[in-house]
C-alpha cells in the first residue's frame, strides 16, 4: 500500500469514475471515525454501486486526523483524507470534500454519528424514482436537548422556510443526496452549509427537491459544536441568502433602489421647501427638514453608486477558494 499526498483538484463534471462519494467533515472527532467508517461501509456494501468515501479533517487538535489515516489501510475501501490548513468551519469543510468528488450522486452526513448511513440508499432511491436534483433527511425523532438545539432549529427552520420560500421541515439535518452535476453548481461560503437546499433552489426548480425522514441518534462521544448561541448567526446569515438569491446577479438593483426612494422622498422635501421659501415667502434656512432633504439626497447618491461598484465587482471577480489544503491522502489505485 502507498499512501499520496496531493493537491484537491475539483472534479469535472463529466468525469465521473463512481456512482456515489460520501462526504464527511469532521472536527475533533477522533472517538467517532472507526464507527463512522464501519457504519457507511455496512451500509453501502450492498448497495450495488460503487462508492468512494471523502473525510475532510477541518482543522482538529485531537488525534482525528491520525485515525482517519489509518482507515487507508482498511480492505475494499476507497478513502480520502482531505486536511485542511486550520479549522474553517463546516461549510468550508464540505466544499472542500465536493471539489474532490467523483461521483455521480453525492450524498453527506454529519461525522458525529448521529445520522444513520443506512438511511443513505433509500434516499438514493427516492431521488433516482422520484427524478430529484436533491433529497433532504428530516430528524422527525430527533434525539437533542430542547432548550439548546431543539427550539433554536424551531425558530431557525420556520424562519428559513418563510424567506427562502423553500419548504422542507429540517435546514440543519447534514444527512443529504444529490445529484454532483447540480450541487457543482453553486458555492458554499461562510456558515451557508445551513441553507444548501436555498442554494440549491437557485439553480434546480424546487419541485426537485425532495425531503425524507431518516433516522436519528443521540451522540455518543465527543461534544457538540452547536448551541443556542448560532440562531442569532442563523438569522444574520438568513438575510445574506435572501440578498444572493434575489441580487446576486445584479446587486444594483438591491442598492440603486433604496437609492431612487431615498432620492425620492429628497426631491418631494426640496418641492415642498422650493414652495415655502418661493411662494409663501417663509425663511427655511433653519428648518430641520432642510437638512434631512440634503441627507436623504447624499444617501441616495451613495446608495446608487455603491450599487453600480457592487455591479462591476461581480462581473470581474468569480467566487475564490474558501479554504486552503495542507495535504491529501488517498490509496494508491484504491477500489470500491
Amino acid at each position: 500500500m502507498q499512501v499520496q499526498s496531493k493537491p484537491v483538484v475539483p472534479s469535472d463534471q463529466g468525469f465521473e469514475t463512481v456512482d456515489l462519494s460520501v462526504l464527511v467533515p469532521v472536527h475533533n472527532e477522533e472517538d467517532n471515525i472507526v464507527p463512522l467508517v464501519e457504519s457507511i461501509s455496512a451500509a453501502l456494501k450492498d448497495s450495488g454501486k460503487s462508492w468512494e468515501l471523502i473525510l475532510v479533517d477541518d482543522g482538529s487538535t485531537d488525534g482525528t486526523l491520525a485515525r482517519a489515516r489509518a482507515q487507508l489501510a482498511r480492505p475494499g475501501l476507497q478513502l480520502k483524507v482531505i486536511e485542511l490548513q486550520r479549522n474553517y468551519g463546516q461549510a468550508a469543510g464540505l466544499q472542500a470534500a465536493i471539489d474532490a468528488a467523483r461521483g455521480r450522486l453525492i450524498a453527506t452526513l454529519d461525522g458525529d454519528l448521529q445520522n444513520d448511513p443506512a438511511d443513505i440508499p433509500r434516499m438514493i432511491e427516492m431521488l433516482e424514482t422520484q427524478d430529484l436534483d436533491m433529497v433532504c433527511g428530516w430528524r422527525k425523532d430527533r434525539q437533542d436537548g430542547l432548550m439548546l438545539r431543539l427550539i433554536p432549529s424551531w425558530i431557525a427552520n420556520r424562519l428559513i422556510r418563510k424567506v427562502t420560500g423553500v419548504h422542507i421541515h429540517d435546514y440543519g439535518c447534514g444527512l443529504k443526496v444529490y445529484r454532483a452535476k447540480v450541487l457543482k453548481q453553486v458555492r458554499i461560503m461562510g456558515g451557508m452549509h445551513r441553507f444548501i437546499p436555498a442554494w440549491i433552489a437557485s439553480v434546480t426548480p424546487t419541485r426537485r427537491i425532495g425531503e425524507m425522514v431518516v433516522n436519528h441518534h443521540a451522540r455518543q462521544f465527543g461534544q457538540s459544536k452547536y448551541g443556542i448561541s448560532r440562531t442569532s448567526r442563523v438569522i444574520l446569515d438568513l438575510f445574506s441568502v435572501l440578498f444572493f438569491m434575489r441580487f446576486r446577479q445584479r446587486p444594483g438593483h438591491f442598492f440603486g433602489t433604496i437609492g431612487l426612494v431615498l432620492g425620492a422622498i429628497s426631491a418631494a422635501m426640496f418641492f415642498y421647501l422650493f414652495v415655502v421659501r418661493f411662494v409663501v415667502g417663509q425663511d427655511i434656512g433653519t428648518r430641520p427638514m432642510l437638512l434631512m432633504a440634503i441627507m436623504l439626497f447624499l444617501g441616495a447618491i451613495q446608495m446608487i453608486t455603491t450599487g453600480v461598484v457592487a455591479e462591476m465587482l461581480v462581473r470581474s471577480s468569480g467566487d475564490g477558494d474558501v479554504y486552503l489544503v495542507r495535504e491529501v491522502y488517498e490509496v494508491e489505485n484504491g477500489n470500491s
